[in-house]
């Protein structure tokens, strides 16, 4: 283990203590406000699109902190964090881009090992319908608690997988007012993702 971490790092790691070992909310919380941002917009340089940087924001949050109780401190929360978003919008990227080219690059994974993507026709592998699958499942956990008017938006956009145009047509709606009850939704799934009593 280093013993050279910053300050930072060092907080980091009581606020994961008091997180797993204590249940913490607030702890969840400031992880989240200290890296929210800088996760956020690491995403967004990777996928050029604010809407769907928001989304894989809150995907990668909730997945942290549901492996939070597997976290080991040699190395910094941020490090770990970053590595999970990083291949969150990798996996996002490889699916929009099935139909329109195929990607033959490599990519370092959780352990420091070289992934191919090499992407040759439009069909789902096994291993891509579970990636798929997992992130339902993970909107699941949270989308049941949203308020009603907000479940059958997020519905449509994660699990039927609708654009924002074909939502707004789909429910009559303006585009502007569809994309900000989306981001309303996002924010409320935000809030959930940090109050885990109920995913721990």
């Amino acid at each position: 283990m280093k013993k050279d971490f910053s300050k930072k790092a060092l907080e980091d790691f009581r606020l994961i203590d008091e997180a797993t070992k204590n249940n913490d909310e607030q702890a969840y919380a400031e992880l989240m406000r200290r890296y929210k941002k800088p996760v956020y917009h690491m995403v967004l340089k990777m996928v050029r699109n604010v809407d769907d940087a928001e989304d894989l924001t809150i995907e990668a949050f909730a997945k942290a902190f549901k492996s939070l109780h597997r976290f080991k401190k040699d190395y910094t929360f941020s490090t770990w964090l970053f590595r999970i978003a990083t291949n969150n919008a990798i996996d996002f990227i490889r699916k929009k881009k099935l139909e329109t080219l195929s990607l033959n690059t490599s990519f370092k994974d959780d352990n420091g090992d070289s992934v191919n993507i090499d992407v040759e026709d439009n069909n789902l592998d096994p291993q891509e319908e579970a990636i798929k699958e997992q992130k339902k499942e993970l909107v699941r956990q949270f989308v049941t608690k949203l308020p009603p008017k907000y479940q059958r938006l997020v519905k449509l956009r994660y699990f039927q997988e609708f654009s924002y145009d074909e939502i707004a047509k789909e429910l009559d709606a303006p585009l502007g007012t569809v994309k900000a009850q989306l981001h309303r939704a996002r924010e409320l799934m935000y809030e959930l993702v940090k109050n885990k009593k109920e995913h721990i």
